[in-house]
């Protein structure tokens, strides 16, 4: 059976146990999938990677959120009034 990796590179749980901080590095900042018998368990992502995609994750949401509101009417404010 084949399997979609939606990762450049990919290494094997033994690897990862064997030395996890060298299988991290190996992706030079991007995910790397961890295969169980060349079948992929779950991908290992760095701090950095992880937090742009959930920073992504955020600004899709807004956007949404500003697309709904968009069209609402809007109402005039004074500064000095809040």
């Amino acid at each position: 059976m084949t399997y979609q990796v939606l990762t450049e590179i990919a290494a094997s749980i033994s690897e990862l146990k064997a030395n996890p901080m060298k299988v991290v590095a190996s992706g030079n900042g991007m995910p790397i999938a961890v295969l169980n018998r060349n079948e992929p368990a779950f991908y290992c992502v760095p701090a950095a990677a992880y937090e742009a995609m959930v920073e992504l994750i955020d600004d899709i949401e807004l956007l949404k959120l500003v697309k709904e509101r968009q069209h609402e009417e809007s109402i005039q404010v004074a500064l000095d009034d809040l």
